[in-house]
């Protein structure tokens, strides 16, 4: 049986064109081995599944919380649509053990990367709309991210270490986080990017990953960790020179400051 076959079985929609389901699941590694055997690779489905995935679930959103406003509606479809958002909505299908990958790309991962799942997952919505349409499409990914749709989790959860960063720094210097490509390397279907971020020309952090917007995530959620980090260490010294004043016969209570902690906040982003 193809791959595309017992996905479609697996899916349980009513699948038609069995051809595009299958492009859907060829990743250009696939088929810069096997030139002969696809008709091409996901990456114009890709773009297409883009846009259907961001209206499905905006809408979702807009009809469950009339409540939100719509910086917070934003937050909601941001943590949702982010990379690691999309690759647990792949990861509830199994897809990665369907995809069509070059031997190589494989061979080092490629059906757990949340890059490459988050991706290939949108590549379906592209085709399934194309297939099946829109209603049908809509309300298969509205049920299968139900638990992302319906949790009211805290607004600090929902935004992207780029938001969180770029929040904490114009509150502590009134400047944007600045990002800096460092290195792009590898072909064309396996890109690895390396960017520094940068505040008022001093470089806080750098970070790594398969995409310039992986890499940029990677180096604000680097900063954030030093940041909380230097914050606990911060509010352990005051403890400790409170304790010793204490113990020489001084006062003060024992409250800990924020700061630059409330950039920690939990969450992760694409």
């Amino acid at each position: 049986m193809r791959p595309a076959d017992a996905f479609a079985d697996r899916l349980g929609l009513p699948v038609h064109d069995r051809e595009l389901l299958e492009q859907a699941l060829v990743h250009s590694s696939w088929l810069h081995e096997h030139r002969d055997l696809a008709r091409g690779h996901n990456e114009r489905l890709e773009l297409l599944g883009d846009a259907v995935v961001n209206l499905a679930i905006s809408e979702a959103l807009y009809a469950r919380h009339p409540e939100d406003d719509e910086g917070v509606l934003s937050a909601r479809r941001a943590a949702i649509v982010s990379t690691p958002g999309l690759s647990r909505l792949a990861a509830r299908l199994d897809l990665g053990s369907y995809l069509l990958l070059g031997e190589g790309e494989a061979l080092r991962g490629g059906r757990r990367r949340p890059s490459l799942l988050a991706s290939s997952f949108e590549a379906l919505c592209g085709a399934l709309y194309l297939d099946i349409g829109w209603p049908g499409t809509r309300d298969w990914i509205v049920t299968l991210a139900t638990p992302e749709l319906s949790a009211d989790a805290p607004m600090t959860t929902l935004k992207s270490p780029k938001s969180r960063l770029q929040e904490h720094t114009q509150r502590s210097t009134g400047d944007r986080p600045v990002y800096h490509l460092l290195e792009a390397s590898g072909p064309d279907h396996e890109k690895h990017f390396r960017i520094e971020v940068a505040v008022d020309g001093r470089v806080l952090g750098a970070g790594e990953g398969s995409s310039r917007r992986l890499a940029e995530t990677a180096a604000a959620l680097e900063v954030i960790r030093r940041e909380r980090a230097a914050a606990r260490e911060a509010r352990a010294a005051a403890r400790s020179d409170r304790r010793h004043a204490a113990a020489a016969g001084g006062g003060g209570g024992d409250r800990d400051g924020g700061g630059a902690d409330d950039v920690a906040a939990s969450g992760s982003g694409r």
